[in-house]
């Protein structure tokens, strides 16, 4: 993207590892306490979309780390393998938040809807994160910027 110059610290995939651990800390500790009262009337299903939209952003840092640390290695990246990996972590991640749920007074946890929710969007985030990745590779200076 012309104009796009992130910082370096972007190009690294600890960076991405370090973002994706506070991701799952921070569900940890949204699983940990009741559920928030949403305000106003409620909807139905609101809380499989929050599932999902939050399993698809985890999916991206995931994707990111490990897409990153092949490159570094200069191996070559399997974006089936990259993605089977992503879904797999993330599915059991999925599945240990809502164990996790069901020792939390206020929660009901083992939700199998939730636990697709996160499944379908730790996909849904492979996929999409998959069409990102060429941003994660740092600009190459120009002619007029080699000085």
């Amino acid at each position: 993207m012309p104009g796009l110059n992130p910082p370096s610290c972007c190009f690294k995939s600890s960076f991405w590892l370090v973002a994706f651990l506070g991701w799952a800390i921070t569900l940890w500790i949204l699983s940990d306490g009741p559920p928030p009262a949403p305000p106003g009337p409620g909807f139905p299903g609101i809380d499989k979309i929050l599932h999902f939209g939050y399993f698809l952003g985890g999916a991206g840092l995931l994707s990111a780390a490990l897409y990153l640390q092949r490159r570094d290695r200069r191996t070559e990246v399997s974006w089936g393998r990259l993605l089977l990996t992503v879904v797999i972590l993330l599915a059991a991640i999925g599945a240990l938040d809502e164990w996790h749920q069901s020792w939390i007074p206020g929660r009901s946890g083992n939700d199998l809807g939730d636990w697709l929710a996160d499944v379908a969007g730790a996909l849904a985030g492979s996929l999409l994160f998959r069409r990102l990745h060429p941003l994660l590779q740092p600009a190459d200076p120009g002619p007029e910027d080699s000085s």
